[in-house]
């Protein structure tokens, strides 16, 4: 029977994001199981502190307001398309603002099952839902949409997975003043000089009026006024203040319900008191031209790598901001990672473009290390190689120099973008690592069934590789061989074991830190090799001992483990929790001193922080326990 109530609902949602990303299958499924909500006006949702729903909302006719309980503040407007209470529901926590109906409305209702169900399913919506919670926006990828948030709170407030509710936006701290008595003019050439587009009237510090360049050409340039008149002629009173944690939300709804462009910024957010910034409405579009999806849309228009590297510079700011926001290290990475690959992705793209000819075949380009496992935050040296499509031996030689080639000019782009040259060469710019595909597999395999300690090494870096650019097909080719021959050659595992233990948890007899002894980084701790690397040598050793191949980030390996050894659920928590700290320390520590964060001061640090870090210790310690015995290795060391 055609135009059913599940025809009409897949019709609706289909042209609303991130419904728009599903499969017709997919979607069918969805509309088949929506529930339809019919509100009066007042009506609500859900209100504050809440237990979540098994459901999240969109509205199909009407709006939904989203208030702060406390002031009954209108935080945000939900009407058609809009989803609403999806945020509590991923991060499973209590609601923390209230939904009612500020309209007669209908809305569906939409099952958490079936959204878990689709994210595990759907790359894209993954990606959507991510760069969601990553940008604070409904919509990461519209333009018309951005800054239009899920939901936002007066304070800074962290949910169980430590991620903030709230954007605090960035204002400027030296605001322009006059007085009473400033003429027009005056005033113009203080705005001019200073190469800013307001003005703030003041009066014992305190705001009273406000002049923009909206002001001096509708008024001035039209003859209304003399450009000698004081400014209390032309200026805006009473002015808008806020305090100074004003989120991006409440600056945005108070801009558009009062149809102006400036908030004045007080100490406690009120015309009585000291003036302490000006929050312009440009000072808002640069904050979202800092958000991932802008970043990557940046990339893909660059035509030359120093474009690149500013974008890169500009994703530090980005880092920072989300570090200063508490926003958890998992997705962080995962963001940052997305925009490093868009950034070789488009530096291949250059260079192929400088390239006489087209390539010979088909060829991948891998990120490794830290890169390949997606957490390469800071701008460290380069790791990466390059595998090619086997080819007939007359054409060898050529296909190879024509790999080389394209590696060098690639490799060089990155440098210029911020990512230094590798010490070691690990580079595709190096012959030994720009091979193909059966000389690939030959020296995994040579690795795996003849290993030694620099054999060994290489495995730690060459195993955590990502396909960033270029032939799907011919890396997983590789992925097989890899565990072909360590299946054929199981003793490998030990010796990798071994490796695992090769750091043991930095802490002396007396429980004090393991320093650097000599050299540049004298009595300075080294977060990477000393604390970081055990962490992910034992997450590696462990997913490649159950065979699996999906997983190349630390955490997501150690969150695997949890469901394949339910036994030691505890203990992969304890590493992830461990994992993601030392993490957020190396990149916070990284942003401080402009560098890439692995040797630290420890004392530079609080006592709370030195704690903190000697907690981790422990996961370590359990982590290298569980190998040492799982591998017998105890009788090897």
């Amino acid at each position: 029977m055609k135009n059913t109530i599940a025809e009409r609902i897949f019709d609706f949602l289909k042209d609303f994001p991130p419904f728009h990303l599903l499969t017709q299958e997919q979607l069918s499924n969805v509309s088949k199981n929506v529930k339809v909500v019919y509100l009066q006006k007042e009506k609500y949702v859900f209100k504050n502190n809440d237990e979540i729903h098994n459901h999240f909302y969109v509205v199909k006719d009407g709006a939904i307001g989203i208030f702060r309980e406390e002031d009954n503040l209108l935080v945000d407007k939900c009407d058609e398309g809009d989803i609403f209470g999806l945020r509590a529901l991923i991060r499973k926590g209590n609601y923390i603002l209230s939904a009612k109906a500020i309209e007669e409305s209908i809305i569906y209702s939409i099952s958490s099952e079936l959204l878990e169900k689709i994210i595990t399913t759907n790359i894209e919506v993954n990606k959507f839902l991510l760069a969601s919670f990553a940008t604070n926006t409904r919509n990461p990828y519209s333009n018309e949409n951005q800054g239009t948030l899920f939901g936002q709170i007066k304070k800074i407030q962290k949910n169980e997975l430590n991620f903030t509710e709230i954007q605090s936006a960035q204002y400027s701290k030296n605001p322009i003043t006059c007085t009473l008595d400033t003429t027009i003019s005056e005033a113009s050439i203080l705005m001019t000089n200073k190469r800013i587009g307001s003005i703030v009237i003041t009066k014992q510090d305190k705001p009273i009026g406000i002049i923009t360049d909206k002001d001096l050409r509708t008024k001035i340039a039209t003859g209304k006024f003399s450009i000698e008149d004081k400014v209390h002629k032309i200026m805006s009173f009473p002015v808008i203040t806020y305090p100074e944690n004003i989120s991006i939300a409440e600056a945005q709804i108070a801009m558009l319900q009062n149809k102006i462009t400036h908030l004045c910024i007080t100490k406690d957010g009120t015309v009585n008191s000291k003036l302490t910034g000006i929050l312009s409405e440009h000072d808002i579009v640069v904050i979202h031209g800092n958000n991932p999806s802008v970043l990557i849309k940046e990339v893909k228009r660059a035509t030359k790598a120093e474009t690149l590297r500013y974008i890169r510079n500009k994703a530090e700011q980005l880092i920072q901001g989300y570090i200063n926001q508490h926003i958890p290290i998992f997705f962080i990475s995962k963001v940052i990672s997305s925009i490093n690959d868009a950034i070789i992705q488009k530096a291949i793209a250059l260079s192929l473009e400088e390239m006489d000819t087209p390539p010979p075949t088909t060829f991948g380009w891998l990120s490794l290390g830290s890169q390949g496992r997606k957490e390469q935050l800071l701008l460290t040296d380069q790791d990466n190689a390059l595998v090619f499509e086997n080819v007939p031996q007359k054409d060898y030689n050529r296909t190879k120099d024509y790999f080389i080639s394209l590696s060098k000019k690639v490799t060089q782009k990155l440098n210029t973008v911020g990512f230094e040259f590798c010490p070691a060469k690990m580079m595709a710019s190096n012959p030994r690592w720009c091979l193909s595909l059966q000389e690939w597999k030959n020296q995994f395999n040579n690795w795996i069934t003849q290993p030694d300690q620099d054999k060994i090494m290489l495995c730690t870096i060459f195993f955590d590789y990502t396909l960033v650019y270029g032939n799907q097909e011919l890396v997983n080719t590789m992925s097989d061989s890899i565990f072909k021959s360590i299946n054929t050659y199981e003793i490998f595992l030990n010796f990798l074991g071994l490796n695992a233990l090769k750091n043991p948890p930095p802490l002396s007899f007396f429980r004090n830190f393991l320093v650097e002894h000599s050299g540049r980084h004298k009595d300075q701790f080294d977060i990477k090799i000393r604390a970081i690397m055990p962490m992910v040598d034992a997450a590696r050793l462990l997913v490649l001992s159950h065979n699996i191949k999906e997983y190349n980030s630390t955490i997501l390996r150690f969150e695997k483990l949890t469901q394949i050894e339910p036994q030691n659920k505890d203990l992969f928590t304890s590493c992830i929790n461990a994992f993601e700290i030392l993490l957020t320390f190396r990149t916070q520590q990284g942003l401080l001193h402009k560098n890439s964060g692995r040797f630290i001061d420890l004392k530079s640090l609080s006592k709370a922080d030195r704690l903190k870090l000697k907690g981790c210790f422990k996961s370590i310690k359990d982590i290298q326990d569980l190998i040492r015995i799982r591998f017998n290795l105890s009788q090897l060391l």
